[in-house]
């Protein structure tokens, strides 16, 4: 049914949740597992003589939060005997982010979690998930 699934990681609980429902899914269905972590862009906008964070310690922080989180998935992939591919990418929005990199490696499903906000929380704060599921072109399951 699916040949590829991938599950986007921020490192919450509340992705750990989508990150098992993915994986069972993979193993279900003898697919394999993509996982991608979106870093954020340095807030160049802020730069200053007064700059709180280096450019190049922000990278790197920004780096090892994103290999700690892909690592987990991975880790999860490997104790349930799935195969398992990794990225982190940096990018302002990411819900295009997700999209892209799901397009890329052909993923035709897109296991997402959610936080439930519902009503004038949801329309002010938003939603990287809602965000996805307005604008893929593959389904989209969202784990609550």
């Amino acid at each position: 049914m699916y040949k590829s699934i991938l599950v986007p990681t921020d490192g919450s609980d509340i992705t750990a949740k989508a990150v098992d429902t993915a994986v069972m899914m993979a193993k279900t269905f003898g697919a394999q597992l993509v996982t991608l972590a979106v870093k954020e862009p340095f807030p160049y906008s802020a730069v200053t003589e007064m700059q709180p964070v280096p450019p190049q310690e922000f990278f790197d922080a920004q780096e090892r939060i994103a290999v700690k989180h892909l690592d987990q998935v991975k880790a999860a992939c490997a104790a349930a005997g799935v195969a398992c591919s990794a990225a982190a990418v940096e990018a302002a929005h990411p819900w295009e982010a997700i999209l892209d990199f799901g397009r890329d490696q052909g993923a035709d499903l897109i296991v997402m979690a959610s936080h439930g906000r519902r009503g004038v929380a949801a329309l002010l704060i938003g939603s990287e998930t809602q965000k996805v599921l307005t604008h893929s072109t593959v389904p989209v399951l969202v784990v609550r």
